[in-house]
């Protein structure tokens, strides 16, 4: 039974920081692109960069930027998870052998 409490934290937690980091990541590059209007004579660039992501982001999320968002996340989370689960799955069977 600890092996199977184990696997599903490792699976939880593989979900959370999965899901966490591309948000960060866009987060990130937002403000970026936002602070890199400040500089003189790089406001018409800034203001183009956050407009392309802006633009992705609603193709991602239907129209929707957030929803475009939650939606990256959701399935990075979900490949990190595949990812982990196959790990513990070959993690096992080697062990057993």
């Amino acid at each position: 039974m600890s092996n199977i409490a184990h696997s599903l934290r490792s699976l939880v937690l593989t979900a959370i920081f999965s899901f966490i980091a591309p948000v960060v990541l866009i987060g990130f590059l937002f403000a970026i692109a936002r602070g890199w209007g400040y500089l003189p004579q790089q406001e018409g660039f800034s203001q183009a960069a956050t407009a392309q992501m802006t633009y992705v982001l609603s193709i991602f999320g239907s129209g929707s930027e957030m929803r475009g968002v939650v939606l990256i996340g959701t399935v990075c989370s979900l490949v990190g998870v595949l990812f982990d689960a196959y790990t513990l799955y070959r993690y096992q069977n080697l062990r057993d052998h």
